[in-house]
């Protein structure tokens, strides 16, 4: 028999890259096409596409670290409260355990035995799985989504970038928005098979509200290019 294919220990890293490689397309194109709109000239257009690139991936890598930083904070307190609990009132984590399983569908007796085995084969980890919901697959690691989340920002960002150089000036939004749709569809499509979801759901949602945030800033850009003339 062939083993079953599960997706949820990609989670973490997965996530992390996904948004982190659209929101390097999304976001240098948008920074790109707001500037194309109020400008004539490639400089501040690729000057505003490297910025925005490097600023993007180390903004987007911090961000990552502090916030996973803090679930994983949020997880070890979790379970050191357990801990805890388990040594000065085992009887009650004990009926506690019993009366999760019973919630999942095991009759009382049933249950109790399933969570005295448990409990005396290793009490925090049945705890930390059943009752918290912590387990190693989901738990967070800082530095693998930050890394994850950077290098996904230049990934995707450095597409953009590399069009603000040849793309001709004239045409720059168009060429900008065009080329993005087609980025956000194939990182939709990665994304989606690295998942296990549906592709087409993925690229359209992508693609739609890629597009509102590129509309938004063109206008933006456009209006703030017709103030200054």
């Amino acid at each position: 028999m062939e083993l079953e294919k599960h997706y949820t220990n990609r989670t973490g890293w997965l996530r992390a890259a996904v948004l982190g490689a659209n929101d390097g397309i999304i976001s240098t194109t948008s920074l790109v096409i707001g500037i194309a709109a109020a400008s004539d000239t490639r400089s501040p257009i690729v000057l505003a596409a490297l910025a925005g690139l490097v600023a993007g991936s180390l903004s987007m890598a911090a961000g990552e670290y502090v916030s996973v930083s803090s679930q994983a904070d949020i997880e070890k307190a979790d379970l050191a409260r357990e801990k805890v609990e388990l040594e000065t009132m085992p009887d009650v984590e004990l009926k506690e355990l019993a009366k999760i399983y019973v919630s999942q569908g095991l009759d009382e007796d049933l249950a109790m035995q399933v969570a005295v085995q448990l409990t005396g084969k290793d009490a925090l980890a049945a705890h930390a799985r059943d009752e918290l919901g912590i387990n190693e697959i989901t738990q967070p690691k800082p530095l693998q989504a930050a890394f994850a989340s950077g290098a996904s920002f230049i990934s995707g960002g450095i597409l953009p970038f590399l069009v603000a150089f040849f793309a001709p000036i004239k045409s720059m939004v168009f060429y900008q928005y065009g080329f993005a749709i087609v980025f956000l569809a194939l990182s939709g499509t990665i994304a989606a098979m690295a998942g296990g979801s549906n592709v087409i759901k993925a690229v359209i949602r992508i693609c739609f509200w890629g597009t509102v945030a590129m509309v938004v800033t063109a206008l933006a850009g456009y209006i703030f290019g017709a103030k200054t003339v």
